[in-house]
């Protein structure tokens, strides 16, 4: 049953956001002020709680590649920052498995030796301790999260100076790896502003003297905001480390929901004036004029609530990322044992709320709804908190009737079974 076996590994870091404070070397708090979307923080293996090899490995790298059975986009392969086509690497999975983009071991193999780098993509969807540590690590944030691995051989750059969209924590596993960091030329991008926009801006930056210039060696942690220009060359050995993206909801999606509600104004659905030359900038000066003291006035109006920009942002978190997995089996089993000395949770990474509404109340997890009877209220209330809890101590409710609430919501996949 949960939790699962490399759930303890997971949360080896401080009490406080404990996923986050293993990637840093200054308390939550300090680094939430001072550094999360302002500047880079280095942190050496000696200042964390622990190192990175409960999480990743060599050998996970091996297994992955070799027996896992991935496919592409699960993984790719570069050259010099150069992406090489996916039949370079991948081939059909042979009888029983027909599929022509598995990934070939062997020609894998081939490109790794010839100075390819491997890059292992969603591993917070393919290996199982980075699975529960992405979990907790988008509870830490309240931002979605990413992970891929990078493995480079000896002395090989894998890309070019480039910035990402998304701020990264880099967590050496194994090997050294030299990284140069430079200031951005394009702070704070959104998705849809990316490095290539600014290439030559990039490139030119690039030769400046680099902001940090250090070696990372296992155990060490690196966090770039996004729009920081960074490269990096494997030094002796293979260099195998985790890039750890995390997608920062921005005052641009603020702004988005702004401009979205205004769409119910009929002035700013009205159409141009007919003949208009939308080439012509003087043409345009008067509607445009027009065009934003009605915008103006709309928001005003009509504001957007905290209420509703809130529900608007916890539904995106929702759906596009997944709380901690399920057993099917063993959630099974165990609901057939289930009485008032078992112990449940509320499923880590699960969004929830309850409402009262009358003799019943609405239970709201994730993307479902589920309505109960009143005097459940309380002991729901409880198990929003997280904390694992014995069936027949939820308040306000009999043994009986907590065994009942209990199995429903296990069977739902909105509480867990604690072993």
């Amino acid at each position: 049953m949960n939790p699962s076996p490399h759930e303890a590994r997971a949360e080896r870091g401080s009490g406080n956001r404990p996923a986050l404070s293993r990637c840093i070397s200054v308390g939550a708090d300090e680094f939430a002020t001072d550094y999360w979307g302002r500047r880079p923080l280095l942190s050496r293996a000696d200042s964390l709680e622990n190192d990175f090899s409960d999480l990743f490995s060599t050998e996970a790298v091996d297994e992955l590649v070799s027996e896992r059975g991935l496919r592409t986009p699960f993984m790719r392969m570069a050259v010099e920052g150069q992406v090489l086509a996916k039949d370079r690497f991948t081939a059909s999975g042979g009888f029983g498995a027909e599929i022509s983009d598995q990934v070939s071991s062997d020609k894998v193999l081939a490109e790794f030796a010839g100075g390819a780098t491997i890059v292992l993509q969603g591993l917070h969807r393919t290996w199982p301790p980075i699975i529960d540590f992405t979990t907790r690590l988008v509870a830490d944030l309240g931002h979605p999260v990413q992970v891929n691995a990078y493995i480079t051989p000896a002395s090989s750059r894998g890309f070019d100076p480039h910035y990402d969209v998304h701020d990264v924590f880099v967590l050496q596993i194994s090997g050294e790896k030299r990284w140069r960091i430079h200031s951005p030329v394009h702070p704070d991008p959104l998705a849809d502003q990316p490095w290539s926009q600014h290439s030559q801006a990039v490139a030119a930056e690039a030769k400046n003297a680099p902001v940090i210039d250090e070696v990372l060696r296992p155990g060490d942690a690196l966090y770039l905001p996004r729009g920081w220009i960074h490269s990096a060359e494997a030094l002796g050995d293979t260099s195998v480390h985790l890039t750890i993206g995390m997608s920062a909801f921005t005052r641009a999606d603020l702004v988005a929901q702004v401009i979205a509600k205004t769409r119910a104004d009929a002035s700013l659905r009205s159409s141009l004036p007919l003949g208009l030359d939308l080439g012509d900038p003087d043409a345009l000066a008067e509607v445009l004029a027009e065009t934003l003291a009605d915008l103006v006035a709309a928001i005003q109006s009509d504001p957007v609530t905290p209420a509703a920009a809130a529900a608007s942002l916890a539904r995106r978190l929702t759906n596009i990322t997944r709380p901690e997995p399920v057993r099917p089996l063993a959630t099974v089993a165990g609901l057939a044992r289930l009485d008032t000395a078992s112990v449940v949770r509320w499923r880590l990474g699960l969004a929830g709320s309850v409402t009262p509404r009358g003799d019943s109340v609405s239970l709201v997890a994730g993307t479902r709804t589920l309505t109960l009877p009143d005097t459940t209220l309380t002991a729901l209330e409880h198990l929003l908190l997280g904390e694992s809890t014995s069936v027949g101590s939820l308040p306000g409710l009999d043994d009986e009737d907590s065994i009942v609430v209990c199995r429903r919501l296990v069977r739902e996949g909105i509480l867990v079974l604690e072993a």
